[in-house]
């Protein structure tokens, strides 16, 4: 069992089926990403952090960065969120359409900036 699968578990057994719905969309749309545990939450990585999620008292907090909540800002009325974060209520199902717009977004955002990193890293000063 991977720590990921250890943290849901872990959760009361209510919000566990969300949690698996949540991993199990990030994965499919970054089925390369490495799953750990980060700042004490599931946390998937492609070149660099992708996404977090986190299970809170009254939300589940789903973490793609500020890039990630800027980019989509004008669907998250509905959602409480900040500069790197946005609240799922426990009450309501999670928009998985919309993480998944989020995941992928993260996934070329990601990629580009290690490519952009590579063609710096490849030229020659002279």
């Amino acid at each position: 069992m991977n720590p990921i699968e250890s943290y849901i578990k872990q959760c009361p057994a209510i919000y566990q089926e969300r949690l698996v719905e949540l991993r199990q969309v990030i994965l499919e749309e970054a089925p390369m990403a490495v799953e750990r545990m980060a700042y004490g939450m599931p946390t998937f990585t492609v070149k660099t952090n992708l996404v977090h999620f986190a299970l809170q008292s009254k939300h589940i907090g789903f973490y793609p960065g500020s890039s990630g909540v800027e980019a989509f800002e004008d669907r998250l009325s509905n959602f409480t969120h900040s500069k790197g974060t946005i609240q799922f209520p426990l009450d309501q199902p999670i928009p998985l359409a919309l993480v998944r717009e989020i995941v992928r977004y993260r996934l070329a955002e990601n990629i580009a900036q290690d490519e952009a990193k590579k063609k710096r890293k490849g030229r020659v000063s002279g």
